[in-house]
């Protein structure tokens, strides 16, 4: 706008302005930043004999254009003219439009005739004609011609969300059939579980991230779309000799579209619920299936426990038998001075001394089993 500005040689606005008003050449113009686009308005003095005559956008030349960041959305001329004869407007509407879309309604009580085709025209503009009755007033034809620019302006943004539609339409198609096929191959039990559920994490994550990247622009889709219903419902239309007003047009050429956002905007909702919902479903069998393994495992661990216990008791057994045999022989070498007192044989010692040495070893063993059972491995 700067640039522009400096070319005319007119004063800047103040740094941060969001919008700004000045003298360029004869021409007033109007800028305006709005959350994603720019609007610049030119109000000329008077009408061109030429009616939407291409030099009339000459105030913006082309090397500037050129120049200028981003991409131009839309461009408009609008004629605003003194009310004639209906039958002189129904003449100039037949030379200025095409009349297969051409729309055009009486507005704010019958102040003024609104018409428009919503063509572009060779020189890549959109024309509309306002046509007032003598005496409306500055302010309110004013307000009837920022109405049409804002129908033009968000309808235009709003397409953007279609555009977008369109691009994703094909992608979302393969993830849908993906999802599809994942979800049957879980049903019929076909190939691992763990790599479906691989496939479904992935589908979930891409689904996720489209989300993501057209949140916003579903949103502004939304937004926009509500402005221009009540930009078209403030103006108050009545039907014109038979011809299809601003609002049946929206119906006819506008609404299809939006309809297209929302129900991508749903169905993208809708496979990212079903991604979850399967990857949960598949989650939780694959969480099944491996408590079945375990509760095996655990089962296998079990009986090597037993047989662990068999073995510990057999192995009990055979050191009572050791242990008692080193005990006897010791007992014996103790003892044997006495039996040669006593006057009693080796062996009869030695079978005395055997089953209370064995009782005393088994229930030595026994008693600390028990402690190791009852404290732990500490012991």
């Amino acid at each position: 706008m700067i640039a522009l500005l400096d070319r005319y040689g007119t004063p800047h606005p103040q740094p941060g302005a969001t919008h700004f008003s000045g003298q360029i050449g004869q021409h007033q113009l109007k800028w305006e930043q709005h959350t994603e686009f720019v609007t610049y308005t030119v109000f000329m003095n008077g009408v061109s004999e030429r009616a939407f005559a291409p030099a009339d956008m000459d105030i913006f030349p082309d090397d500037w254009l050129s120049a200028a960041p981003g991409v131009r959305i839309t461009s408009a001329l609008i004629r605003v003219e003194e009310r004639p004869e209906d039958e002189v407007i129904c003449k100039l509407l037949s030379d200025w439009f095409v009349p297969e879309s051409l729309a055009v309604s009486r507005v704010i009580d019958d102040e003024a005739i609104v018409s428009g085709d919503f063509r572009i025209d060779p020189a890549g503009h959109l024309r509309f004609g306002v046509f007032v009755t003598p005496g409306i007033g500055r302010r309110r034809a004013g307000r009837i011609v920022q109405r049409l620019c804002e129908i033009e302006t968000y309808k235009t943004m709003s397409m953007l969300g279609f555009t977008r539609v369109r691009e994703l339409g094909p992608r979302m198609g393969e993830i849908d059939n993906e999802l599809n096929r994942l979800m049957a191959a879980m049903t019929n039990g076909d190939g691992q579980e763990e790599d479906r559920l691989k496939a479904l994490l992935s589908v979930s994550a891409e689904l996720e991230s489209l989300s993501a990247q057209t949140s916003f622009r579903f949103g502004a889709t939304g937004a926009y779309e509500a402005i221009v219903a009540q930009r078209v419902s403030v103006l108050r239309e009545e039907r014109f000799q038979g011809r299809q007003t601003f609002a049946e047009f929206m119906t006819r050429r506008y609404d299809p579209a939006m309809r297209t956002v929302k129900s991508a905007e749903s169905r993208l909702s809708a496979m990212a619920a079903r991604a979850v919902r399967a990857g949960d479903l598949l989650r939780t069998r694959v969480e099944v299936a491996r408590s079945a393994q375990n509760q095996q495992l655990l089962e296998s661990m079990n009986q090597r426990a037993d047989m662990q216990l068999r073995l510990q008791k057999t192995v009990e057994g055979l050191s009572v038998v050791a242990i008692s045999y080193y005990a006897v022989s010791l007992a014996g070498y103790l003892l044997y001075p006495v039996a040669d007192a006593l006057g009693i044989s080796k062996g009869v010692l030695t079978g005395l001394v055997t089953i209370p040495v064995v009782l005393l070893v088994w229930l030595a063993i026994r008693r600390i089993r028990k402690l190791v059972e009852q404290n732990g491995p500490d012991i």
